[in-house]
């Protein structure tokens, strides 16, 4: 891999990065923007610096994009795939991002790296990770333990939290209301209002968090992957002194340290991809498909914040997009069934199901492409 091609990697992971920004990051604000609890310059403002502090918060999601979808050998063979996935993801995400349509950049890009790995393999469905032994299925590597399973639980779990958590907090201030004297106070529509109007940030808080430590890793683990590709093949041997921070060497359990420097640029790009135009999927989420008050946007915010950070502990790379809102939708049918306008939900739940074998297409047929140019 040379300097240069590394160089056309680095800069289309970040445009990715900051596509991801305002196509995923508006999930994670689009609740506490909805529910008017914070305007969107004040949410875009805590989504970056939650997002910071989430980025730089452990490296499990990025070591499984750099080392546990496809192999590496494949990639060093043909580093331009790189560039072919990434791109690849990046078409989908601009598609349905103008369509208003919040698919996973998450899935957009293993779907991508996947159809990228078969191609430049030659057809060669083994170029692909798809189920690595752990001792148990999450400690494992691969496309099927990694994303296929999360990608079908992490949204049942969001509805299923969502759902509990949001009829537990109904429960609790009918309880309240039907109190006398102090106690009644607490079930009343404007200290409910303005208590969880104050709790939604801190929900909103935790949302940004577990955006960064899932999100924002991905980018990191192709960056680093491609870093990693370029020091193997002695392309920064000769680097400069000042330039060494460029150097990522295999760890001796075969994975990556990403560095500081990656995970802060890929940080701030997000927040700057935020600011730049998520309300398409702020309004699909946060208006479209439920109203919200600030009480059902804390246990949307906070459910969808559990679910993604246990995925990040364990180095799950889950789609945002899926969890969040499937945990609108666990609450608004908490609050009556009817509250969820189902033909919104329709499209997104086809947009889901297609992105993984589109963003795998696109990425194919990428390669080929470029495979008959060079």
């Amino acid at each position: 891999m040379t300097i240069g091609l590394v160089a056309v990697v680095v800069l289309i992971a970040l445009v990715f990065t900051y596509i991801n920004g305002f196509h995923d990051t508006a999930n994670s604000i689009a609740t506490v923007v909805a529910t008017k609890v914070l305007s969107p310059g004040q949410a875009v403002l805590l989504a970056a610096v939650t997002n910071m502090i989430g980025a730089l918060w452990g490296t499990a999601v990025a070591a499984t994009i750099a080392a546990g979808i496809v192999n590496t050998g494949v990639i060093e063979a043909g580093p331009q795939l790189l560039v072919c996935a990434l791109l690849a993801a990046i078409v989908w995400n601009l598609i349905t991002w103008w369509l208003g349509l919040p698919s996973s950049s998450s899935h957009a890009l293993v779907g991508a790296l996947v159809g990228a790995a078969i191609a430049g393999s030659g057809g060669r469905f083994d170029s692909v990770i798809w189920s690595q032994g752990g001792v148990h299925w999450w400690l494992g590597n691969g496309v099927i333990p990694k994303v296929v399973v999360p990608m079908v639980i992490s949204p049942f779990m969001g509805f299923l939290i969502g759902f509990v958590l949001m009829g537990a907090l109904y429960a609790l201030l009918s309880w309240f209301s039907r109190r006398q004297g102090f106690l009644h106070r607490f079930g009343r529509t404007p200290f409910v209002n303005s208590f969880f109007g104050k709790a939604q940030i801190a929900s909103a808080s935790a949302m940004g968090l577990a955006h960064g430590m899932n999100d924002a890793q991905k980018s990191m683990g192709i960056i680093a992957l491609a870093l990693a590709g370029a020091t193997a093949a002695g392309q920064f041997d000769h680097l400069p002194d000042w330039l060494h921070f460029l150097r990522i060497n295999e760890s001796a359990a075969g994975g990556f340290v990403v560095p500081a420097w990656v995970a802060v640029v890929c940080a701030l790009t997000m927040a700057g991809g935020t600011a730049g135009g998520g309300w398409r999927i702020i309004k699909t989420l946060g208006h479209k498909m439920v109203k919200l008050h600030p009480i059902n946007g804390f246990a949307a915010e906070g459910s969808s914040a559990i679910v993604i950070l246990v995925a990040s502990a364990f180095g799950l790379p889950v789609s945002t997009t899926h969890v969040v809102s499937s945990s609108i939708m666990g609450v608004g049918t908490a609050k009556r069934s009817n509250a969820i306008r189902w033909s919104v939900v329709q499209r997104m739940v086809w947009a889901w199901i297609l992105t993984l074998p589109i963003t795998a297409l696109i990425a194919y047929g990428f390669v080929r492409l470029a495979q008959g140019l060079i």
